[in-house]
């Protein structure tokens, strides 16, 4: 009985040291972050001035480069045949925690730190996802994290991933295709939102593929009839998929844009090209979709009796949630307490709200209660997904702008130049910092994570949803 007591006293004992040293690294964490505040706004503002799209982020991917190299880590640069894709690391042995990070930009929404839209550059891209601010932060949590490891506080390996391309060709997907993910015990993931959450929800797989028609050239009004019209095949075929649009499921989404319908009115058009996306918030249910759709493009081009090619451009997997990672990224929240606004930061809100037509409700930096997991949630895609699919990802939001903001527009752009979008980042960073300090330091959460990863994914085999070859750098 004395032996039995002493075991529960030694026991309680190291679980109340454990959680006093837990707590202290955090704490540094926190005070490590706020250290690098000012040099993360800067490398931030340097790259939602730079607004760069995908694969052409030269000056984002190198100003990032420029901190972790300043910050000690040990840098790969170039990786899976990626110019702007690179691997940040620090530490030795495990675990290894990794954490994402983008810095890709969207194209046509330039936009100054203003509240009504006014283009910094006109017909210039712009940081409608607050990527500036997702890359940034993600790495001022590596660096908390690194110069614990360089201390001797931690053991293990940090490693940040600069992956470049999540708006357009979605670059993780390379990335997986070479392993880069595959020694990772698990990875953290932020995203910039219009609130403050735990993220425990899946998001939608998606497939792009484009669709060209080849034709025969004619006078458009001098002999029409020898001619055979590409831009007629893509209409019928824009056409089938608009019709379709009744008989999908609710889940399921089509989108498509014509890139090129013919040049001149007077000419019989030989070629036109159409980039289509099919989403679901399941794969099978997406590449039901997906092949029905391409039987619609044979279809139209033997109304229109021409020729027809289909090119896979890239899929991505929806994401695998975590609810383990989710309710200590949870516990995390709650301790940093909810972000806060100065009257001029509530007022800017206001009018980005007025302008976009949005209920004047200002900006929510309280913490939200850690929801349910949705079987069947609506939303975005992202290439987290396939990483999610190799390897444990806890996920969180953080507030970067006013409540019902637009995405991909200029209004989140307008906030990830001031302190609005720097106080959602800075927050995140201290926020992923002390969640990587639970997996770093807690051997038996870490375990949980993984198995909660294994009972998801199940008997799937993942495979890079891609065609052969180097990504499409260079290409619009």
């Amino acid at each position: 009985m004395k032996k039995s007591i002493l075991g529960v006293l030694v026991c309680c004992l190291m679980t109340s040291v454990f959680g006093q040293n837990n707590k202290s690294l955090k704490k540094e964490v926190i005070a490590s972050v706020e250290i690098q505040k000012e040099e993360l706004i800067t490398v931030s503002d340097k790259i939602w001035a730079a607004a760069e799209i995908a694969f052409q982020e030269k000056v984002s991917a190198e100003t990032l480069i420029a901190y972790a190299k300043a910050n000690g880590f040990n840098v790969e640069e170039g990786v899976a045949d990626t110019p702007t894709a690179f691997i940040a690391s620090y530490g030795s042995g495990k675990p290894v925690i990794g954490i994402l990070g983008e810095f890709d930009a969207l194209p046509g929404i330039s936009q100054k730190a203003v509240p009504e839209k006014t283009p910094l550059v006109q017909g210039a891209a712009g940081h409608g996802c607050g990527h500036n601010l997702f890359g940034t932060a993600s790495l001022g949590a590596a660096v908390a994290i690194k110069n614990l490891i360089a201390e001797g506080k931690l053991k293990g390996t940090v490693k940040f991933f600069g992956t470049p391309a999540e708006e357009k060709y979605f670059g993780k997907l390379w990335m997986a295709r070479a392993g880069l993910f595959d020694d990772l015990d698990a990875c953290l993931d932020w995203h910039p939102a219009d609130h403050t959450e735990a993220d425990v929800q899946s998001s939608l797989a998606l497939v792009d593929f484009k669709v060209e028609f080849f034709g025969q050239t004619a006078h458009a009004s001098a002999d029409p009839w020898n001619g055979r019209s590409a831009s007629d095949a893509l209409e019928l075929y824009t056409h089938g998929i608009n019709s379709f649009r009744e008989h999908i499921k609710p889940t399921v989404r089509i989108h498509y844009h014509i890139q090129d319908g013919g040049q001149v009115v007077n000419v019989v058009p030989d070629y036109s090209r159409i980039w289509v996306r099919v989403r679901d918030t399941k794969r099978e249910g997406m590449n039901e979709v997906y092949e029905r759709v391409k039987k619609m493009a044979e279809g139209a081009a033997i109304l229109a009796d021409v020729d027809y090619k289909i090119s896979l451009i890239s899929g991505i997997h929806e994401i695998l949630p975590n609810r383990t990672g989710g309710a200590a990224v949870q516990k995390n929240l709650e301790a940093l307490g909810d972000l806060t606004y100065t009257e001029s930061e509530t007022a800017y809100a206001y009018k980005i709200q007025e302008a976009t037509s949005k209920p004047k409700l200002g900006i929510n930096g309280k913490i939200t209660p850690l929801k349910p997991t949705e079987e069947h949630p609506m939303g975005g895609s992202t290439d987290v997904g396939d990483v999610s699919f190799l390897v444990p990802v806890v996920r969180l939001g953080v507030t970067v702008a006013p409540e019902g903001t637009p995405w991909h527009s200029w209004a989140v752009v307008a906030c990830g130049g001031m302190s609005i979008g720097h106080k959602g980042m800075v927050y995140a960073a201290k926020a992923l910092g002390m969640s990587m300090i639970d997996l770093f330091t807690d051997k038996q959460l870490l375990q949980d994570v993984k198995d909660e990863f294994k009972m998801r994914k199940g008997e799937y085999q993942y495979e890079a949803m891609l065609p052969s070859g180097p990504p499409p750098v260079g290409e619009e």
